[in-house]
């Protein structure tokens, strides 16, 4: 039986490769997007290469454009195999500056926006009797790595937590959930970060050390992993019989779970200050 998978967030990055590599491996799959009319290049791939992909548009952040694009994947199919949640977004900003709204629109995206697709795909999932739900986390929701993303960070750790309560929750009817953790990925995510609107880097207190978490960004990002090879991890996921809770994708992240394990929190906490602030990156010999 062919397999049908949903990808949130798929105009590019992780769910652009994700939608791909799901397709040419035969899952009939639709990459869903707030904004269709950035899926122009998937559509050409998938008619050049005569894949299963269907473009279809999804808003995570709107109950009724979730329920709609559901219903009306469960209509064509009569059941859904797999949900990839990786629809989200990065607030850059100190806390100071950050408006309450600007938050909660974070979480909203990166933490409802999940909750809400997951809650639309349960039912039939339960009925069919199994499914797996896979959440794009980050080794951000379990280190917070950087000052200025706290938002960001603090809507993984929800993730995290939401993720295994659910997988306890959901388990004796056949659905697993399991979580990607990568680490600094080479896609257009810092080009999509959003700043938030009360920062002036003329006149920030804080401009001197935004300035310096930038120049570590660069740096760290010689490390960093190609969406792709995300992609990869969840497919080999997918095709697991007994697929881990955690998946860290990326040489960064697996360093980083190995100090986190290693190092006392204050030392943990120095290593990573030392990391992005003095460009050493974050990989650990």
């Amino acid at each position: 039986m062919t397999k049908v998978a949903v990808v949130t967030g798929s105009s590019s990055g992780i769910g652009y490769e994700t939608s791909l590599l799901l397709a040419r491996n035969q899952f009939t799959t639709y990459a869903t997007m707030r904004n269709i009319n950035k899926s122009d290049r998937l559509r050409e791939i998938a008619l050049k290469e005569n894949i299963p992909l269907n473009v279809t548009q999804l808003d995570v952040n709107s109950d009724s454009s979730v329920d709609d694009a559901i219903e009306n994947i469960v209509k064509e199919n009569d059941r859904i195999d797999v949900l990839v949640n990786n629809a989200g977004y990065d607030l850059f900003g100190s806390l100071e500056e950050s408006s309450l709204e600007e938050i909660k629109q974070q979480f909203e995206t990166n933490v409802f926006g999940v909750i809400r697709t997951t809650k639309a795909v349960i039912p039939t999932m339960r009925k069919q009797g199994n499914g797996t739900i896979v959440n794009i986390s980050s080794v951000g929701g379990t280190v917070g790595l950087f000052p200025f993303t706290t938002a960001y960070h603090a809507s993984k750790f929800a993730i995290e937590g939401f993720t295994e309560s659910l997988r306890q929750e959901i388990a004796d009817f056949g659905i697993n959930v399991i979580l990607i953790e990568p680490g600094f990925i080479g896609s257009n995510f810092m080009d999509n970060m959003k700043t938030a609107k009360g920062f002036d880097p003329d006149k920030s207190p804080y401009a001197n050390m935004v300035q310096r978490v930038f120049q570590g960004f660069e740096s760290i990002s010689a490390y960093s992993s190609h969406p792709s090879k995300v992609a990869h991890t969840i497919l080999n996921v997918l095709n697991s019989p007994n697929p881990e809770l955690r998946n860290p994708v990326g040489k960064d992240a697996e360093s980083i779970f190995k100090v986190r394990n290693e190092l006392s929190d204050r030392e943990l906490e120095r290593w990573t200050r030392e990391s992005y602030m003095e460009k050493k990156g974050f990989i650990r010999q």
